[in-house]
């Protein structure tokens, strides 16, 4: 096996780690797909298990994206093409785990980190915009696709990156608000969860 193919097979299985599942597993027993919105992301983490476990969730799922795409330049000579289709690998093993039957969560978490390290004053800016969609709408979802939607002309603007990197801005933010069909649809029909800092209570 060639490095670069090495590079992305190390990807998609850094991706297809389910921290979100493990550590809800580890802390109560139950499967954290069974419960809320049924995501093994951060966000529903919070909301079903607590603090400690969303927060614990969220930086593991962007430090997996961030090593990924690490691991990507090292191996390859900061190869910007290598680099990038790491950052979608590493995405698609965390939306289609090969440990949960090829499904997963939405990837924000790994889209995150992955560009943490390939764009990461671009990834700056955008968290900006992602917090104070959040805060102005309450809807971490609808933070999480303005941001993907401004992302690339953020990337184009401030870093006018090479042609990999900024068609990897394209492909994957367009796949993170693709994995939010379902968020989209309870927005338009007001029923989407609010966010709370904090596990839901019944």
């Amino acid at each position: 096996m060639t490095i670069p193919l090495a590079v992305l097979l190390v990807a998609y299985l850094l991706g297809s780690i389910p921290f979100g599942y493990l550590l809800v597993r580890w802390k109560t027993g139950s499967d954290v797909r069974a419960t809320g919105s049924g995501n093994i992301g951060a966000t529903n983490v919070l909301r079903t298990t607590g603090r400690l476990a969303g927060v614990a969730t969220l930086l593991l799922d962007i430090g997996k994206g961030y090593l990924a795409v690490w691991i990507a330049g090292r191996w390859t000579g900061e190869n910007a093409l290598w680099m990038s289709l790491a950052a979608l690998t590493v995405m698609a093993g965390h939306a289609y785990s090969v440990f949960l039957g090829f499904k997963g969560g939405k990837a924000v978490a790994s889209f995150v980190g992955a560009f943490l390290c390939l764009t990461p004053f671009a990834l700056g800016v955008e968290t900006i915009v992602f917090v104070a969609a959040v805060a102005w709408t309450r809807y971490i979802s609808l933070g999480s696709i303005i941001g993907a939607a401004t992302f690339p002309l953020a990337v184009w603007l401030l870093l006018q990156p090479p042609a990999p990197i900024w068609t990897a801005s394209i492909i994957g933010s367009a796949f993170i608000i693709y994995k939010h069909s379902s968020n989209i649809e309870r927005l338009r029909q007001g029923r989407e969860h609010v966010f709370r800092f904090g596990a839901h209570k019944s």
